[in-house]
């Protein structure tokens, strides 16, 4: 058969070639739009997979990270902190702090109630702010958010009992201070992230915090811990052993509390330090604080007066005064000082009036022991800017010299330049220049132990890992001469026994010390209204144990004079601290604390007086030779040996019974003298009476 006659489709049926061309042109077309479809289909997968493989890759490994572990850092005990007789000041205990998750909170609303629940005593203020704030952490994508810290265990194991979704008990190093408010203000405080706010736990926050530690945990669907892993254990900080006496701090806020209380006054601060270390011993400022609850209390009872007020000391600071004017040889304690009429005129200020008038003249000695204004700045003019301000930086103010003390203040100080004659006037009485208390108090102690400037502090020793490591005293500088030390302790002894500070005294017992009254500044005047009433001193005053300052911040009741309200807090403190240390007493505790300026001695010991031994200090071809102090008591052979310049160094009570080098030898100005004074029966008089 022929190839036409088997072919069912004959050629005139076949579609002509336009329909032709038309049919593949929407073929074309269709498979076009297919692949473009596809091509697109196939970008925004890739352009999604890296979108959240790429961008979003770190926001959902937190996610996973989240869900699947979760980073638990230990927290570090803070070291304890201990008084110098290791009796425990501030020590951590553990707590229980209740947190929550607020990105897997199913009902942050229900979750507080069943906390609040078993806390037992949240107000409807507080519930509100707790799902406020968490529901603000969890729309920020917080993964932690505490709801209350420091529950007691059996709070905690209430909670953990519950099981809720989302929340969880963890414990917390906690800092506790059984003693409350004592030592507040050298201790300090922590904050909620248990670092150091105030005092040592501040000062020394590096060494006591400690180190955390770090344990990664990998958790179910349920967030619950399936297996952990420790990086890292926490490590606790070291131990402080304070220099403070936990009785005598106990005493020292005692008696500021009294004495505030008794005179209606705005503040009072107690510094009492160990004048031949320079570690303190007890500090204590009214009112104060509980550093268990330090929130509490406004930010002023949290600050550290002793170190962080400064005040104008008035005629405590005459002890400076007077220090230059000896150790210069300007003056010396026997001089006469005009002080007549008993006011001092000055150019374009009021006159300047001692509080009691004297009479014409006296000796500069008792122009420190009655505290007489007129005659503290003649001396000051005739010791000059200069040298004065020398002696005022020697005995360290003006400078930081505390680093146990954070936040102490340097004071100010004026440039000598700067000091014309009236601003040289108030300096020498104790105006002008602003010191802190405990400033004031190193100072004092500079003059109790021989002149020696320490570093005050308040750490005696570190202990870490079982190594107690000693803290040494510092020396900061020579204040003045041992002799000079010696005659100004003698004129402050005075100042107890028959000066300004006669309610300082302490049967049985030698002291040294000096008052000071002064005006405050209200609105940039000073007020008759206002004062700080202080006083200074040490005892016993030959072989001091104790340099004390009292400052009492604006006294309202019972007068504010130093010696009225700041000396007796002084004595009351003193007497029972000397009790406590073991301090034997000085002098007969029967008879009265006095200083015999012409004493009665046996025979083989009697001399013709101080007058006659200075009239001894003579030259030989300009060569000094020693004087006769054989016989006189000790105020006396201070005076006679160094107004001859020489330096002394004194053994024993009494009156002076041997000397090196003996009368008559040759010495060198400035060479060492030494003396012993002991205590003899006085020789009955002709006739046979006593």
């Amino acid at each position: 058969m022929a190839p036409r006659e088997l072919d069912p489709l004959q050629t005139d049926d076949r579609p002509d070639a336009a329909f032709e061309a038309s049919w593949r042109r929407a073929f074309r077309r269709r498979l076009l739009l297919v692949a473009v479809a596809f091509v697109v289909w196939t970008a925004g997968i890739q352009a999604r997979l890296v979108y959240l493989q790429v961008v979003r890759h770190p926001h959902y490994l937190d996610v996973a990270t989240d869900q699947q572990m979760r980073v638990y850092e230990p927290p570090a005990k803070r070291g304890d902190l201990l008084d110098r007789n290791g009796e425990v000041l501030a020590i951590s205990v553990d707590a229980d702090n209740v947190t929550v998750n607020p990105r897997v909170l199913k009902d942050v609303a229900a979750t507080i109630q069943d906390l609040c629940a078993v806390f037992g005593d949240c107000s409807r203020t507080e519930r509100a702010d707790l799902i406020k704030s968490i529901s603000a952490a969890a729309a920020n994508r917080s993964a932690f958010a505490f709801v209350r810290r420091g529950v007691s265990p059996a709070v905690g194991a209430r909670v953990a009992a519950l099981k809720l979704h989302g929340v969880e008990v963890r414990a917390e190093s906690r800092r506790y201070y059984p003693n409350k408010e004592l030592g507040a203000h050298v201790l300090g405080y922590v904050g909620r992230e248990n670092n150091g706010q105030g005092g040592i736990e501040a000062a020394y926050d590096s060494t006591i915090r400690g180190k955390k530690g770090r344990v990664l945990m990998l958790t179910d669907a349920k967030h619950q811990a399936v297996q952990s892993r420790v990086e890292s254990e926490p490590t606790a900080g070291a131990t402080l052993e304070l220099t403070i006496d936990q009785y005598l701090q106990h005493i020292a806020e005692r008696e500021v509390r009294a004495g505030a209380e008794r005179h209606r006054a705005t503040a009072v601060t107690l510094v009492a330090m160990d004048p031949n270390t320079g570690e303190i011993l007890a500090l204590a400022n009214y009112p104060s604080f509980n550093p268990n609850t330090p929130g509490a209390f406004e930010a002023d009872l949290r600050r550290n007066r002793a170190v962080q007020e400064i005040y104008e000391p008035g005629s405590t600071f005459k002890i400076v005064t007077a220090a230059a004017a000896i150790e210069e040889g300007i003056l010396a304690p026997g001089d006469l000082i005009e002080t007549a009429p008993g006011y001092i005129k000055i150019p374009q200020r009021k006159p300047i009036h001692d509080e009691h008038y004297y009479g014409a003249h006296m000796t500069f000695h008792d122009v420190i022991v009655k505290s007489s204004n007129v005659g503290a700045i003649r001396a000051g003019w005739q010791i000059g800017a200069e040298r004065l301000n020398r002696y005022v930086r020697r005995f360290g103010f003006g400078e930081v010299h505390a680093p146990d003390f954070r936040g102490a203040s340097g004071g100010i100080v004026w440039r000598p330049e700067h000091l014309n004659a009236s601003a040289l006037a108030s300096v020498s009485m104790g105006y002008q220049v602003a010191v802190t208390p405990l400033q004031m108090v190193a100072a004092t102690a500079a003059v109790a132990n021989g002149g020696t400037l320490f570093e005050p502090r308040l750490v005696r020793a570190i202990i870490k890992d079982g190594v107690r490591e000693i803290v040494e005293p510092r020396v900061l500088r020579q204040a003045v001469s041992p002799a000079t030390a010696a005659t100004l302790t003698a004129i402050m002894e005075d100042v107890v026994v028959r000066g300004t500070a006669k309610a300082a005294a302490i049967p049985g017992y030698q002291v040294a010390g000096k008052t000071g009254t002064a005006q405050k500044i209200i609105a940039g005047q000073y007020s008759s209204a206002n004062h700080y009433g202080s006083f200074t001193g040490f005892v016993p005053a030959r072989r001091p144990a104790l340099a004390v300052l009292v400052v009492v911040d604006d006294p309202r009741a019972g007068g504010y004079y130093g010696g009225v309200v700041a000396a007796p807090i002084f004595q009351q403190f003193s007497e029972a601290a000397l009790r406590h240390l073991g301090v034997p007493p000085t002098v007969s505790a029967t008879t009265p604390v006095v200083v015999q300026e012409t004493p009665v001695v046996p025979a083989r010991y009697a001399t013709r007086g101080a007058a006659d031994a200075a009239r001894q200090i003579r030259q030989v071809d300009g060569q000094l030779l020693m004087p006769d102090v054989t016989g006189l008591g000790a105020r006396e052979a201070m005076r006679v040996l160094t107004r001859s310049g020489l330096t002394v160094r004194a053994r024993g009570d009494g009156i002076v019974t041997t000397q090196s080098p003996a009368a008559g030898e040759p010495v060198d100005a400035g060479g060492v003298t030494y003396i012993q004074l002991d205590r003899v029966r006085p020789v009955a008089p002709p006739g046979g009476r006593q």
